[in-house]
């Protein structure tokens, strides 16, 4: 039997972003939020993160990824969020009815003021970039090499090589060297790390674990396990030098750690618009989407490098989720990518508002000593810039005051 519901901010997700967004509704006066979540407690990856480097921005001190869980879980439950855990959410419309099944409540349906997505990401796995050779066992995403080690006690193998250079495949290989597997190398197809400086060097630089730049797994050996792989350099093309000799190696373990993917199945279920640029929502400076009444923030709006940004955007998303502000104006300014860029969230500013506005930016390629450009209006110097770390930049209001309406060009100068 099928029972209706009502809540004023429904978000959907109980990760950081889902955590924070609850709050943020809260704060911003919501009387009922309900957060949902899948899993049997809240908190999403961070309970596996059992590595330091977290809350340094947020709250000044650096903590493991369950003391943060931690941390917002109580803040939540003191400031009276509703916690749905092992509840699916089967789907979302524009009108803001969300489905939910639960053993503890079966099928309900709960009609909503606001709903704010935050079901975060998945891994890009192995059929996602078309690795040749067998299919044994040992071959796996990091993130699942992290919970098998973190959570539930098992090595994933003896020697391992690691494809990609993620910041969970760099955190692994220190992981797995610290539990006494040998880890061969880290391999990445690009010809700069995927991951942040402070994990290449924390996790591979201090262990003595080698990071292969331009090089790829060209085929995986194997029949029931792995018995090892073959690693090729590759062209600026990213296709496999002609002519040269691949080298094997062998290990019964290969992790892939090839990048992160905005979990948005439910979303497009309203009919909000993507980014082909970050796969998530296009949104407004308030984190809301295209269909009123939704917001998303999160893995699920783009691919984040610090849970500290997770969490100050879904504050923001969770604010406005609440109404806030009754009467706020449209946004009047587009951003549009130019050189440089591969990414810019949100999409849309506002220059009618008494508030700072937080853009967060990816570039295409590696560069030193730039300047990041909004138009002709606004510039800001950069000592470096890597593809990946985010560039987050505070644009204040009376600079935004002086912003015109319309396209405004986001780009990278030397």
């Amino acid at each position: 039997m099928q029972t209706t519901c009502a809540c004023d901010v429904a978000v959907v997700g109980g990760g950081p972003a889902g955590l924070a967004a609850a709050l943020g509704a809260k704060e911003g006066g919501a009387a009922r939020v309900v957060l949902f979540d899948r899993e049997k407690e809240a908190g999403g990856i961070l309970w596996q993160c059992i590595h330091a480097g977290f809350g340094l921005h947020h709250f000044k001190e650096e903590l493991t990824g369950p003391e943060y869980a931690q941390r917002f879980l109580d803040q939540a439950r003191a400031a009276g969020v509703e916690i749905m855990t092992e509840t699916f959410v089967l789907g979302i419309d524009a009108d803001r009815r969300v489905r939910t099944l639960s053993p503890a409540h079966g099928m309900q349906v709960w009609e909503c003021k606001a709903v704010v997505l935050a079901m975060g990401a998945r891994e890009r796995t192995r059929p996602a970039i078309h690795t040749p050779g067998t299919r044994p066992a040992g071959v796996m995403t990091a993130g699942l090499a992290q919970k098998l080690v973190n959570i539930m006690g098992f090595l994933p193998g003896r020697r391992a090589v690691i494809l990609g250079s993620g910041d969970i495949g760099l955190i692994m290989a220190r992981r797995l060297t610290l539990e006494g597997v040998e880890v061969e190398g880290v391999y990445e197809i690009m010809p700069h790390p995927g991951g942040l400086n402070r994990n290449i060097v924390q996790c591979l630089h201090d262990y003595d674990i080698p990071l292969h730049l331009s090089t790829t797994v060209s085929w995986v050996h194997g029949r029931d396990r792995v018995e090892g792989v073959t690693v090729t350099p590759v062209d600026s093309r990213l296709q496999p030098v002609p002519g040269a000799k691949g080298r094997f190696i062998s290990c019964d373990t290969l992790l892939l750690a090839v990048g992160l993917i905005p979990e948005n199945e439910l979303s497009l279920q309203t009919g909000l618009a993507l980014d082909p640029a970050t796969g998530g929502p296009v949104v407004s400076s308030t984190m809301e989407t295209t269909v009123p009444g939704i917001y998303a923030c999160g893995n699920v709006l783009h691919i984040h490098d610090l849970v500290d940004y997770v969490t100050e955007e879904a504050m923001v998303a969770g604010w406005y989720a609440a109404g806030a502000v009754d009467g706020r104006r449209p946004d009047t300014i587009r951003l549009v990518r130019g050189p440089g860029i591969a990414s810019c969230v949100p999409h849309t500013l506002s220059n009618r508002v008494e508030r700072e506005q937080v853009i967060y930016l990816r570039v295409r390629q590696p560069m030193e000593n730039c300047r990041l450009h909004f138009g002709e209006v606004f510039e800001r110097r950069l000592r470096y810039a890597f593809p990946a770390e985010t560039v987050r930049v505070t644009i204040k209001p009376e600079v935004l005051a002086e912003f015109p309406d319309g396209d405004l060009t986001v780009y990278l100068s030397e």
